[in-house]
């Protein structure tokens, strides 16, 4: 098994489980990552989402290019015949929140996965870049358009178009990722922070993220106006009526996600 998936407590942790080869994704791990990209979606019992890779060495290299055959299906076959676009973060777009626990390289899909997260943080040893334009390719699972959206333009630039490799304070420096930490304390951390979201209300969790993630592609003002939509669909909700009524008992709150 190349992708491992264990579920406790509300926290589901994928772990890309090929450290002989980088954690590289061949074509059984894709499809293996495409079931449990949906079994994490419609699992309501899974309230955040912890991705990270096996061993010391790796995050992830991206797509492993020594196994991986050319289709033999057309582009246009793949896109919308089959909706496969050969990507291993296809269906990979949840409300749920993804943290990153990085690990070491975070090179090519990699590091896309990682822009593709919600949170990012990483051990002291971790290296982070988007080196296609090595080796006569392009980034295809989106680390184009969202490190921009990360960082400044300049850095994007700077990153894309050299290939070159930067190490975890830098990669913290530019803003894509949020804590640096020591290998050991890699996983604590994440799950620390796993759990202060798993405690917050479901729903309400899933409806921010959202309205960041729409409200970054809008002007200020049509994003500002999403946001009364949506305070307006949470206002009665029972978990809303929930947290304020444990506030005022100085209790925790207990969520149903209703």
């Amino acid at each position: 098994m190349t992708v491992e998936l264990t579920i406790d407590d509300r926290v589901a942790v994928v772990t890309f489980n090929r450290p002989e080869a980088m954690n590289s994704v061949d074509p059984s791990m894709r499809e293996s990552l495409y079931r449990i990209w949906d079994q994490l979606r419609d699992d309501d019992d899974v309230h955040v989402i912890i991705v990270t890779g096996a061993g010391e060495r790796a995050f992830s290299t991206g797509s492993d290019l020594k196994n991986t055959q050319p289709p033999r299906e057309s582009f246009a076959e793949l896109m919308f015949m089959q909706d496969n676009p050969g990507t291993f973060l296809h269906r990979f777009g949840l409300d749920k929140p993804i943290i990153a626990a990085v690990n070491g390289y975070a090179v090519g899909g990699g590091m896309e996965l990682a822009l593709a997260c919600d949170i990012c943080i990483a051990s002291e040893t971790a290296k982070f870049g988007i080196t296609e334009a090595k080796v006569g390719s392009v980034p295809g699972s989106g680390g184009v358009q969202r490190l921009p959206r990360s960082v400044s333009k300049s850095n994007a630039m700077l990153m894309i178009l050299t290939g070159d490799l930067i190490d975890a304070r830098e990669a913290q420096q530019m803003g894509f990722v949020s804590k640096v930490v020591s290998p050991a304390e890699l996983m604590p951390a994440a799950h620390a922070i796993a759990d202060r979201i798993k405690r917050n209300a479901p729903m309400s969790v899933r409806a921010l993220k959202r309205s960041i993630q729409m409200g970054l592609d809008m002007p200020l003002d049509h994003a500002l106006e999403m946001d009364k939509y949506v305070y307006g669909l949470m206002r009665d909700t029972e978990d809303r009526l929930e947290g304020r009524k444990a506030f005022q008992e100085k209790r925790p709150p207990v969520f149903r996600g209703k």
